[in-house]
């Protein structure tokens, strides 16, 4: 690992996550002055937009998996350079669990090692949260069946194995991430039966004018919409799946017709033969770290200012983490953070007018990034499909009809009493992919989940974290010594 050159007074920025917005803002910090500790899960840069194979596939032509390469190829290399000017240290397969606040900065904790029980710890005078999100899946019967992936899992499947989740698929859910994956699985040689999207057009019509505002973004779509024509993938609009087949796994899925209520129209209902289901209906904002920093959440985001501060003094946050808009708004908002907290950190008073352009992007952006979250909600009467033995919460295996008598025969009036009633929530993903369908079968506000973790810990490391006389037990890594 290279010794950051910076002198040692220089002030130190942990930036968490290696996606395009921990990215950006690497970037844009160190080459201001900071010395930055880029931390990350993932073997390589990149996050789950721009995700590599592994280079013992020997893939020859990666740039055809990914949009917007150049991007990326300029992300990579101002990162390779700067590592290698000991501008930046960059630490991988760092699964950071918790940060902490010391009297003076911040400590990260992390799991290193194939286990993900060695324990590290991180320190700097200041915390970037780049973390990114997760997707939504809203569960229907039969969506626990092997051949059932989330959208986002069949294009990191694509992405990072160069393989495919089977042969004929069926794309389905609502938001924009279903174009990409379509587009790739079929262009992989994989046969889309059908691109199933419960978003009804007149949505885009009333958001006219913030959707025209961004024509690039509009010539991405139609650039997806003509490649999936030209493999010849039929699209269903207004649709929905209500329920997959098969007996040890998927065979066929069932889709019908929505009408403009979003409940199934009756005699719609058709069958459609697969081997695999890509679904998701959205993303959510990955929140874990700042709750647990005690940053303020908007609804499900992290609140920033125009700086991408939050009220925790040394924090910033940018990405999906503080509002779901995709790459282009993650590297702006990622710019403007890495400026803000170099300078702030250096003792000088920032100037926006060195990332205006950035916050023009980032303004645009985000009216089309609401627009398009407005387009794409998911059906609003999703619930109604989920039988009572509908399996909700699969860690803990909680079905619809348990989370329907915890409201309206035990009195449940929130997501936290359904969950003690339950168990809904209380296992391996503490409710990351349960936590919206529970809100919704119950009739609450989807809201963020405050976990004292951001991932499972082994209680031997939260033992050492307590104090206990085995701090030699920690690889702690300050990045102003070798």
């Amino acid at each position: 690992m290279t010794e950051p050159s910076r002198p040692e007074t220089s002030p130190r920025l942990a930036v968490i996550g290696a996606g395009p917005a921990g990215l950006a803002a690497t970037l844009a910090a160190a080459r201001h002055g900071l010395r930055v500790t880029l931390i990350d899960a993932a073997p390589e840069a990149g996050g789950q937009f721009y995700r590599q194979p592994a280079a013992g596939l020997g893939a020859r032509r990666p740039q055809a998996l990914h949009h917007r390469w150049r991007d990326w190829e300029r992300l990579r290399d101002g990162l390779d350079r700067d590592v290698t000017a000991g501008l930046v240290a960059h630490l991988r397969d760092h699964h950071v669990w918790c940060v902490t606040r010391r009297r003076s900065g911040f400590t990260v904790h992390a799991l290193l090692g194939p286990e993900q029980e060695r324990p590290v710890e991180v320190r700097a005078d200041a915390v970037l949260l780049a973390t990114g999100g997760y997707e939504k899946v809203l569960p229907f019967p039969g969506w626990t069946l092997p051949g059932v992936v989330t959208a986002g899992g069949a294009q990191a499947m694509l992405k990072g194995g160069l393989v495919l989740p089977g042969r004929t698929a069926v794309v389905a859910g609502t938001g924009p991430l279903l174009l990409p994956v379509a587009t790739g699985l079929a262009a992989a040689g994989a046969r889309v039966a059908a691109l199933v999207d419960s978003a009804d057009p007149r949505a885009f019509v009333r958001h006219a004018p913030a959707l025209a505002a961004q024509p690039a973004k509009l010539a991405e779509g139609a650039h997806y919409a003509a490649r999936l024509l030209r493999h010849g993938v039929r699209t269903l609009v207004h649709h929905t799946v209500v329920e997959a087949h098969g007996d040890q796994r998927l065979e066929a899925v069932t889709v019908a017709a929505l009408d403009a209520e979003g409940r199934v129209r009756p005699g719609t209902r058709r069958r459609i033969g697969c081997d695999t289901l890509a679904v998701g209906h959205g993303m959510i904002p990955h929140t874990d770290l700042a709750e647990g920093l005690g940053c303020r959440i908007e609804g499900i985001a992290v609140a920033v200012d125009d700086e991408q501060r939050t009220d925790v003094p040394g924090v910033w946050a940018a990405g999906e983490a503080t509002g779901v808009g995709g790459a282009v708004l993650a590297l702006a908002e990622g710019h403007i953070a890495g400026r803000s907290a170099a300078a702030r950190l250096s003792g000088r008073k920032p100037d926006p007018r060195g990332w205006a352009g950035a916050a023009r992007a980032r303004a645009g952006l985000r009216r089309f990034a609401a627009a398009m979250d407005d387009a794409y909600a998911p059906p609003a009467h999703w619930a109604e499909q989920v039988t009572d033995d509908t399996v909700v919460c699969r860690c803990e295996e909680v079905t619809g009809g348990a989370v329907r008598r915890a409201v309206t025969e035990l009195g449940a009036g929130d997501v936290r009493t359904v969950k003690l009633l339950t168990r809904a929530g209380m296992g391996w993903c503490q409710g990351r992919m349960c936590g919206p369908a529970v809100a919704g079968l119950a009739g609450c506000p989807e809201t963020a989940a405050r976990r004292p973790f951001a991932r499972p810990v082994p209680l031997g490391v939260l033992a050492r974290a307590g104090g206990t006389d085995n701090e030699q037990c920690y690889v702690t890594y300050h990045p102003e010594e070798p």
